[in-house]
């Protein structure tokens, strides 16, 4: 059974975001399902999209990649 990988991106430069979704999209068996641009955003996007894997970066506003990731965890 081919499962897809549903990946959330998350990262305050736009850009980034945006060469990261072209590369990992061109992957078969990967979609990307969603970006978020800080903190809160990923948590809330992660509440919602449950996606498989989140890459994000660390040094984000709002809230930083290391609490972001606890705070995923603990729901």
């Amino acid at each position: 059974m081919n499962k897809t990988i549903r990946i959330l991106i998350a990262d305050d430069h736009a850009l980034v975001r945006k060469g990261l979704i072209t590369l990992i999209a061109s992957e078969p068996g990967i979609e990307v399902v969603g970006e978020a641009a800080d903190g809160v955003e990923v948590v809330l996007k992660a509440r919602s999209l449950k996606p498989d894997l989140i890459l994000l970066d660390l040094i984000m506003p709002r809230q930083n990649g290391l609490e972001a990731i606890h705070q995923i965890k603990g729901e």
